[in-house]
């Protein structure tokens, strides 16, 4: 069994093939046959995917552990100024579309990232405008409908900037030491 952790770069897609001019995830490397990807990551978002090809952990993270979902972690830039106030109705549940549907999200954990840095610059960087200020925030999930965490700050008046996941339960790209890792059972032990 192999599992993989890549930093997915802006741009690219959560899958192997390349289409209408977006690279696919084969352009980081070459992988097993039997590997796929744990969970997506649109084409404009950042960071940490699991690629793998044990269904034991595919299934404990995306269907949870002893019916517990696992928290991923996302850190955002969003256009505007969210107050503390703002950020609890992120935490709340909510009601958001996804493929046509209407499903009321899960409770969340939010807070403000004051002194964030991204861990890399994105090529293109994010628009820039001069009289309307961006913030950080570090937005926790344990589901992952389609673009929700956009969904969920355009909700409240924030739309996202940049979306960057930075952690899958305990494992963050703090412990990556490269773009393409395959996780050591040092590693592996972080995942749920």
């Amino acid at each position: 069994m192999a599992t993989y952790a890549v930093i997915k770069p802006y741009g690219m897609l959560s899958q192997f093939t390349s289409e209408a001019g977006h690279p696919g995830l084969s352009e980081l490397g070459d992988f097993p046959k039997d590997v796929y990807p744990i969970g997506r990551l649109d084409r404009d978002s950042e960071g940490l995917l699991l690629l793998t090809d044990d269904n034991d952990l595919k299934r404990r993270i995306l269907e949870g552990s002893g019916g517990r979902k696992i928290w991923k972690t996302y850190h955002v830039q969003v256009e505007g100024a969210p107050t503390a106030q703002d950020l609890h109705a992120l935490e709340r549940p909510m009601q958001l579309k996804a493929k046509g549907k209407v499903f009321t999200t899960r409770p969340a954990k939010a807070r403000l990232l004051p002194d964030y840095t991204p861990p890399w610059e994105r090529t293109p960087p994010i628009r820039y405008r001069a009289n309307i200020p961006t913030t950080w925030i570090e937005l926790q999930i344990d589901e992952g409908k389609n673009r929700q965490v956009r969904k969920m700050t355009a909700a409240i008046g924030f739309p996202t900037l940049r979306l960057i996941r930075h952690a899958i339960g305990g494992l963050t790209l703090d412990h990556l030491a490269g773009r393409v890792e395959k996780l050591s059972p040092d590693l592996q032990e972080l995942l749920p």
